[in-house]
């Protein structure tokens, strides 16, 4: 088991724990926090409550996260469209509307069940649902994802990741023009509090994120930027672009309902570059633009 330790500040005093701790980690459903409470994996300053208790400042809660139990993840043929593969690492080009590895009630389709079909040795790397996954992208944006295909591939990987060397830039399109040609934008993200399901800039049990972007195109109504990630949260681009006041096209969860109709965000993760883990060589790849974003910028071009 992994044990979390958190220490209740006057900020969350008086709050419910099961509402602290579903917030506090995006992958805790409270309903499953609850269990964890009456289950006794759950203590505050070492004794166990129930999950109406209301922290108090100073209180320290103990998690014993227990272990996930094991699901099969079944390996289906898929012809991916793989940029670079050898023995430790490999580099494929997700389509959109593919989600990146299976959750509980949706356990096929996904780029991990490929991913095994294709590799045949991903199994123990990362655990059972996400093997050899390091990064991912949203199930609606396209783009370039590394994997790695054993243990020294994956902490190799992750080091980058940690240590912001790993190259990730991508094509967004966004509601507005933008008058000034760059920016950074530095603004930490969590998990919204009035929707679980949603991210926002918040100093609440928040992460440091940061994202740079140049303008590369300006439309009637839109620009096309590039954006580069310096750290990678949940829905990175997508939170700092609406924060902003430039939300991407053809995502009414962070933008306006009404939007273009793109089945999803107009993004995709085109440059991906990092050094490799066994010949500390520098790779770079770049996955051109979808036919249907190529569509649409001509659609926009002509209309400008």
């Amino acid at each position: 088991m992994d044990i979390m330790e958190i220490r209740i500040d006057e900020g969350n005093k008086n709050e419910r724990i099961d509402k602290i701790l579903s917030a506090h980690e995006k992958e805790w459903s409270r309903t499953q926090v609850q269990d964890w409470i009456k289950d006794g994996f759950v203590k505050v300053n070492d004794k166990n409550v129930k999950p109406n208790y209301k922290c108090q400042e100073g209180d320290v809660i103990t998690v014993d996260i227990p272990e996930p139990e094991p699901l099969d993840v079944i390996p289906e043929e898929m012809n991916l469209d793989i940029y670079y593969e050898d023995a430790d690492v490999l580099v494929v080009n997700k389509p959109k509307g593919m989600v990146v590895h299976p959750a509980p009630g949706h356990m096929s389709g996904t780029l991990v069940n490929g991913l095994m079909a294709h590799c045949k040795d991903l199994s123990g790397i990362n655990g059972v649902l996400r093997p050899g996954i390091v990064h991912r992208i949203d199930k609606d944006t396209s783009g370039l994802l590394m994997v790695a295909k054993n243990d020294l591939a994956h902490e190799s990987l992750v080091n980058q990741l940690v240590h912001k060397t790993v190259t990730r830039r991508y094509k967004a399109l966004v509601h507005g023009v933008i008058p000034h040609d760059h920016g950074t934008i530095n603004a930490p993200i969590g998990r919204d509090t009035r929707d679980r399901q949603s991210m926002t800039v918040t100093n609440e049990s928040s992460k440091e994120a940061v994202t740079h972007f140049n303008v590369l195109e300006r439309f009637h109504d839109f620009t096309l930027v590039e954006c580069q990630l310096e750290t990678g949260r949940t829905h990175q681009i997508r939170v700092h672009m609406k924060y902003i006041g430039y939300p991407l096209a053809g995502d009414p969860k962070y933008g306006p309902k009404k939007t273009l109709d793109f089945n999803g965000q107009v993004l995709h993760a085109g440059i991906l570059g990092f050094t490799h883990p066994r010949t500390e060589e520098y790779l770079e790849f770049e996955a051109p633009l979808p036919e249907d974003y190529v569509e649409l910028l001509a659609t926009l071009e002509k209309n400008h």
